[in-house]
C-alpha cells in the first residue's frame, strides 16, 4: 500500500523525540508498509538532504536501542523529503499538493504535529488546496483545545472539512503495550471480569508521576497545567478503559460508544466535592535525581508568580450499577518521588477472617505501564516457616506476588506507542483513537474544575520536589481509610 504521510511540524520537539524514532522502529521490524513517504513540513529552508542530515543528528539523542546504524539510517532516509512550508500561506499548501499529486499515494495522512492554535487553520488550508480527499487522514495531537468551548470550536471545524472517520485524536497512551494488555486482560479472559464490580473491588488508583520538571516547556506549561495536560486526556481514557462495560465487538465504535458512556456517568462536581475531593500542587525547589533542582516559579518561560498547577489528585465515582461507591483517584504530577504510571485495583477482604493476618493486606492487581511494563498480581500465602499453633484460626498469611514482566516475557516483539498508534493511522484503524464526544464529554466534566480553581484565591499547595506531593493528597485518600498504593 502506497502512502505519504506528512509531519507538520517536522522540525519539531515532537518529530524527532516520538515520531521519527517510532517510524524508524516500524521500518526496521518490517511493518512500516512498502512504497511509503515520509515528508517534513516547517519553516526551515532546507534540502531533501537536510532534513535527513537533521533527522540523522537528532537520533544522538534518542534512547540507544532505537538508534539506527548508518546502513540502516540511509535506507530509512529514502523515504524521508522536506516541504519548506509557511502554514499561514495559501501558495504554499498549493506546493504541497503538487507534491503529493506528482506520486498520488492510495493514502495520505496529515499529521498535525503543532500549537493548537495551527489546527483550525491547516485544516482550513488543507481542504482551500484540495487536499481533504476521501483517501485523506488527519491526525490530531493533544491538546485539543483549552477548555470545553475552544474544543468545540477546533472540531466544529475539522468536520466542516473531514468526516469522523478520517479524524484520528491522538492519546500515546492508549497505544501503550500495558494498556492493550488491559483490554486483552478484561475482555480476553475469564478469570477477572466476574469480579471487575462494586462487590469485589474496594477502590482503584490511577498514578502518572514524573519526576522530572517542566524542562524547556515551561511558557507551553504555564498555559496548559497539569489538568489539562494529563488528566482530561490521559488519566480519564485510562479511567474508561477500566471502567467500561464490555463492548459488543472489536471495532471501533463499539469500544468508544463504552469509553462515552463512562464518561457521561462520572459523578457531577458540586461546591464541596471541588474544595474536598480535588487537590492541586506546584513543585518548590527540592533534591531530585541526587541533585538541588529549583522549583516551578523558577523555571524559564514560567511566571514568577504562576498559580499554574504541576500536580492534580482527584476522587470520583462512576454512577452506574457496576461500579457504585467505588472510589476512583487520579494522580499525577511533575518532579515528584519517581517516574510511575500504574493502574492499582484493590479488592475488597474477604468477608470472613478465619486467618491472623493484618487488616490492611489484601489482594491486588496492579498494570504497570512505565517505566516497568507488565502486572503484578499481590496475594496471600501461607509461609512455609509459620512457628505458631498448627490451629488454622492462629495461622498467620504472608504477602507474595505474581510478576509478569512482559518486556522479559515478549522481548523484542513489543510495539512502541506512537509505533502502534502510527501504523494504525496508515491501515486506518480508529479503535485507539479519541472520537469527538468522548473528548467533548471529558472537557465538560473537569471545566468545573477550572472555573473553581479561576476563582480561588490561594492557589496550589507547594510540594517539595522529590516528594510525593502535597500532604492534602493523602489526606483525601485517607478520608475513605485508603492510602496511595506505594505508602502502603
Amino acid at each position: 500500500m502506497s502512502f505519504d504521510l506528512v509531519l507538520f511540524g517536522g522540525t519539531g520537539d515532537l518529530t524527532w523525540r516520538k515520531l521519527m524514532p517510532a517510524l524508524f522502529q516500524a521500518f526496521r521490524h518490517g511493518t512500516l508498509p512498502e512504497g511509503g513517504r515520509i515528508i517534513g513540513v516547517g519553516r526551515d529552508d532546507l534540502s531533501h538532504d537536510q532534513y535527513r542530515a537533521l533527522i540523522r543528528s537528532r537520533f544522538d539523542k534518542v534512547d540507544l536501542a532505537k538508534r539506527p546504524s548508518a546502513e540502516e539510517f540511509a535506507r530509512f532516509a529514502a523515504l524521508l523529503e522536506f516541504v519548506r512550508m509557511d502554514l499561514s500561506k495559501p501558495d504554499d499548501y498549493a506546493t504541497l499538493a503538487a507534491t503529493l499529486q506528482a506520486r498520488n499515494a492510495e493514502t495520505v495522512v496529515m499529521y498535525v504535529a503543532t500549537a493548537p492554535s495551527l489546527f483550525t487553520t491547516v485544516c482550513e488550508q488543507l481542504a482551500a488546496a484540495g487536499l481533504n480527499t476521501p483517501h485523506t487522514r488527519v491526525v490530531l495531537e493533544k491538546p485539543l483545545g483549552h477548555d470545553l468551548a475552544s474544543n468545540r470550536a477546533i472540531n466544529h471545524t475539522v468536520r466542516r472539512f473531514f468526516e469522523e472517520k478520517q479524524v484520528f485524536r491522538i492519546d500515546h497512551y492508549l497505544g501503550k503495550p500495558a494498556v492493550q494488555n488491559l483490554f486483552a486482560l478484561r475482555f480476553g479472559n475469564a478469570l477477572f471480569e466476574p469480579l471487575w464490580r462494586r462487590e469485589h473491588i474496594a477502590n482503584i488508583q490511577i498514578t502518572i508521576a514524573e519526576d522530572l520538571g517542566v524542562e524547556s516547556r515551561g511558557a507551553f506549561y504555564e498555559t496548559t497545567g497539569a489538568l489539562r495536560d494529563m488528566v482530561q486526556n490521559h488519566a480519564l481514557q485510562l479511567l474508561c478503559a477500566i471502567g467500561m462495560e464490555p463492548p459488543i465487538n472489536s471495532h471501533a465504535d463499539a469500544i468508544r460508544d463504552e469509553k462515552l458512556k463512562v464518561l457521561r456517568s462520572l459523578k457531577p462536581w458540586t461546591q464541596e466535592s471541588l474544595s474536598q475531593d480535588v487537590v492541586r500542587g506546584q513543585y518548590a525547589s527540592g533534591t531530585s535525581g541526587g541533585g538541588k533542582v529549583p522549583g516551578y516559579r523558577e523555571e524559564t518561560g514560567v511566571n514568577p508568580n504562576s498559580h499554574t498547577e504541576t500536580f492534580v489528585a482527584l476522587r470520583t465515582e462512576i454512577e452506574n450499577w457496576r461500579w457504585a461507591g467505588v472510589p476512583f483517584y487520579i494522580r499525577t504530577g511533575k518532579r515528584l518521588a519517581g517516574r510511575d504510571a500504574r493502574i492499582v485495583i484493590n479488592f475488597r477482604p474477604t468477608p470472613h477472617a478465619i486467618f491472623n493476618t493484618h487488616s490492611a493486606m489484601t489482594n491486588s492487581l496492579v498494570i504497570n505501564l512505565q517505566p516497568k511494563d507488565g502486572l503484578e498480581l499481590h496475594l496471600l500465602a501461607q509461609g512455609q516457616n509459620n512457628r505458631q499453633s498448627r490451629s488454622s484460626a492462629a495461622q498467620a498469611l504472608a504477602p507474595v506476588q505474581l510478576d509478569l514482566d512482559f518486556d522479559k516475557r515478549f522481548g523484542s516483539e513489543r510495539v512502541g506507542a506512537y509505533e502502534r498508534l502510527l501504523l494504525d493511522v496508515i491501515d486506518g484503524r480508529l479503535n485507539l483513537f479519541v472520537r469527538s464526544d468522548e473528548q467533548e464529554e471529558a472537557w465538560r466534566w473537569v471545566e468545573p474544575i477550572l472555573d473553581f480553581w479561576a476563582t480561588d484565591t490561594q492557589g496550589p499547595r507547594a510540594y517539595a520536589s522529590g516528594t510525593w506531593g502535597p500532604s492534602a493528597s493523602s489526606a483525601m485518600i485517607a478520608r475513605d481509610g485508603f492510602c496511595w498504593s506505594e505508602e502502603s
